[in-house]
Protein backbone atom coordinates (compact mmCIF):
# COMPACT_ATOMS: atom_id res chain seq x y z
CA UNK A 1 0.00 0.00 0.00
CA UNK A 2 1.65 3.29 -1.08
CA UNK A 3 2.57 5.82 1.40
CA UNK A 4 -0.43 8.33 2.24
CA UNK A 5 2.30 10.99 2.62
CA UNK A 6 3.43 11.11 -1.05
CA UNK A 7 0.14 12.31 -2.32
CA UNK A 8 0.06 14.90 -4.94
CA UNK A 9 -0.31 17.84 -2.32
CA UNK A 10 2.08 16.71 0.12
CA UNK A 11 4.51 15.97 -2.82
CA UNK A 12 4.50 20.03 -3.78
CA UNK A 13 3.82 21.26 -0.84
CA UNK A 14 7.45 19.45 0.01
CA UNK A 15 9.03 20.86 -2.82
CA UNK A 16 8.81 17.16 -4.66
CA UNK A 17 10.15 15.61 -1.78
CA UNK A 18 12.99 17.89 -0.62
CA UNK A 19 10.98 18.43 2.83
CA UNK A 20 10.78 14.82 3.41
CA UNK A 21 15.22 14.89 4.22
CA UNK A 22 15.78 14.32 7.63
CA UNK A 23 17.48 16.94 8.87
CA UNK A 24 16.32 20.78 8.92
CA UNK A 25 14.01 20.75 6.23
CA UNK A 26 12.81 24.36 6.34
CA UNK A 27 16.69 24.79 5.22
CA UNK A 28 17.24 22.28 2.57
CA UNK A 29 13.27 24.18 1.02
CA UNK A 30 15.42 27.47 1.17
CA UNK A 31 18.21 25.98 -0.25
CA UNK A 32 15.97 24.64 -3.11
CA UNK A 33 14.47 27.57 -3.64
CA UNK A 34 17.67 29.66 -3.90
CA UNK A 35 18.91 27.00 -6.53
CA UNK A 36 15.84 28.04 -8.43
CA UNK A 37 16.61 31.75 -8.53
CA UNK A 38 20.19 30.93 -9.63
CA UNK A 39 18.73 29.23 -12.42
CA UNK A 40 16.37 31.23 -13.74
CA UNK A 41 17.42 34.29 -16.28
CA UNK A 42 18.79 37.44 -14.66
CA UNK A 43 16.21 39.69 -16.95
CA UNK A 44 13.64 37.84 -14.90
CA UNK A 45 14.58 39.92 -12.25
CA UNK A 46 14.92 43.40 -14.45
CA UNK A 47 12.33 46.56 -13.50
CA UNK A 48 10.84 45.54 -17.56
CA UNK A 49 9.69 42.02 -16.19
CA UNK A 50 8.96 42.90 -12.84
CA UNK A 51 5.00 42.22 -13.53
CA UNK A 52 5.87 38.94 -14.99
CA UNK A 53 7.95 38.10 -12.02
CA UNK A 54 5.21 39.56 -9.30
CA UNK A 55 2.77 37.52 -11.71
CA UNK A 56 4.43 34.42 -11.20
CA UNK A 57 5.23 34.62 -7.35
CA UNK A 58 1.47 35.48 -6.93
CA UNK A 59 1.17 31.76 -8.20
CA UNK A 60 3.38 30.47 -6.17
CA UNK A 61 2.19 32.01 -3.32
CA UNK A 62 -1.37 30.79 -4.22
CA UNK A 63 -0.19 27.35 -5.02
CA UNK A 64 1.61 27.12 -1.32
CA UNK A 65 -1.42 28.05 0.36
CA UNK A 66 -3.54 25.47 -1.46
CA UNK A 67 -1.41 22.73 -1.28
CA UNK A 68 0.18 23.19 2.34
CA UNK A 69 -3.50 23.00 3.89
CA UNK A 70 -3.85 20.14 1.71
CA UNK A 71 -0.75 18.68 2.93
CA UNK A 72 -1.13 20.13 6.46
CA UNK A 73 -4.64 17.48 6.64
CA UNK A 74 -2.25 14.39 5.73
CA UNK A 75 1.27 15.05 7.49
CA UNK A 76 -0.02 17.48 10.75
CA UNK A 77 -0.42 20.51 11.73
CA UNK A 78 2.61 23.13 9.98
CA UNK A 79 4.53 19.55 9.35
CA UNK A 80 8.17 20.39 9.05
CA UNK A 81 7.93 18.27 5.82
CA UNK A 82 5.71 21.16 4.23
CA UNK A 83 8.42 23.54 3.05
CA UNK A 84 6.97 25.02 -0.28
CA UNK A 85 6.41 28.32 2.09
CA UNK A 86 10.36 28.33 2.15
CA UNK A 87 10.06 29.07 -1.39
CA UNK A 88 7.55 31.46 -1.64
CA UNK A 89 8.86 33.75 1.48
CA UNK A 90 12.41 33.13 -0.88
CA UNK A 91 11.04 34.73 -3.47
CA UNK A 92 9.89 37.79 -1.83
CA UNK A 93 12.83 38.08 -0.47
CA UNK A 94 14.86 38.74 -3.50
CA UNK A 95 12.02 40.43 -4.81
CA UNK A 96 13.43 43.62 -6.49
CA UNK A 97 15.94 43.04 -6.52
CA UNK A 98 19.03 42.20 -8.83
CA UNK A 99 20.08 38.84 -9.85
CA UNK A 100 23.27 37.57 -8.51
CA UNK A 101 25.17 35.23 -6.24
CA UNK A 102 25.51 37.71 -3.75
CA UNK A 103 22.01 38.50 -3.07
CA UNK A 104 21.09 34.98 -3.20
CA UNK A 105 23.53 34.33 -0.63
CA UNK A 106 22.46 36.85 1.52
CA UNK A 107 18.63 36.52 0.93
CA UNK A 108 18.98 32.96 1.57
CA UNK A 109 20.86 34.18 5.32
CA UNK A 110 18.69 36.51 6.23
CA UNK A 111 15.15 34.53 5.49
CA UNK A 112 16.32 31.37 7.53
CA UNK A 113 17.17 33.84 10.38
CA UNK A 114 13.99 35.59 9.97
CA UNK A 115 11.43 32.57 9.64
CA UNK A 116 13.73 30.88 12.66
CA UNK A 117 13.52 34.03 15.00
CA UNK A 118 9.92 34.67 13.83
CA UNK A 119 9.85 38.70 15.29
CA UNK A 120 6.65 40.56 15.06
CA UNK A 121 4.49 40.12 12.89
CA UNK A 122 6.76 36.49 11.81
CA UNK A 123 5.59 35.21 14.99
CA UNK A 124 1.40 35.79 15.55
CA UNK A 125 1.17 35.21 11.60
CA UNK A 126 1.18 31.35 12.01
CA UNK A 127 -2.14 31.57 13.78
CA UNK A 128 -4.17 32.51 10.39
CA UNK A 129 -6.07 29.03 9.43
CA UNK A 130 -5.14 26.55 6.83
CA UNK A 131 -2.66 27.40 3.74
CA UNK A 132 -2.47 31.08 5.07
CA UNK A 133 -0.87 30.33 8.26
CA UNK A 134 1.96 28.23 7.04
CA UNK A 135 2.25 30.89 4.56
CA UNK A 136 2.16 33.78 5.81
CA UNK A 137 5.03 33.90 8.81
CA UNK A 138 7.21 32.54 5.79
CA UNK A 139 6.30 35.76 3.51
CA UNK A 140 6.90 38.01 6.37
CA UNK A 141 10.20 36.53 6.92
CA UNK A 142 11.24 37.55 3.05
CA UNK A 143 9.54 40.66 3.33
CA UNK A 144 11.88 40.99 6.29
CA UNK A 145 15.12 40.13 4.51
CA UNK A 146 14.62 42.01 1.65
CA UNK A 147 14.09 44.88 3.32
CA UNK A 148 17.46 44.40 5.09
CA UNK A 149 18.95 43.30 1.82
CA UNK A 150 17.60 46.67 -0.31
CA UNK A 151 19.35 48.88 2.70
CA UNK A 152 22.61 46.65 2.15
CA UNK A 153 22.31 47.42 -1.43
CA UNK A 154 22.19 51.36 -1.23
CA UNK A 155 24.30 51.54 1.44
CA UNK A 156 27.31 49.15 0.11
CA UNK A 157 26.25 48.62 -3.62
CA UNK A 158 30.34 47.46 -4.42
CA UNK A 159 29.76 44.94 -2.65
CA UNK A 160 26.90 43.54 -4.47
CA UNK A 161 29.00 44.42 -7.54
CA UNK A 162 26.26 47.34 -9.15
Amino acid sequence: MPSRKFDPASFLASLLGVGFVPGAPGTYGSIFAAAVYLLLPAALFMPANWPLYWLGLAFLVSAAVLVSGQAERKLGHDAPQIVIDEAAGYFLAVALLPHSLAVAAYALLLFRAFDIIKPWPVNVSQRLRAGWGIVADDLLAGVYANIIIQIMLRLTPKFFGQ
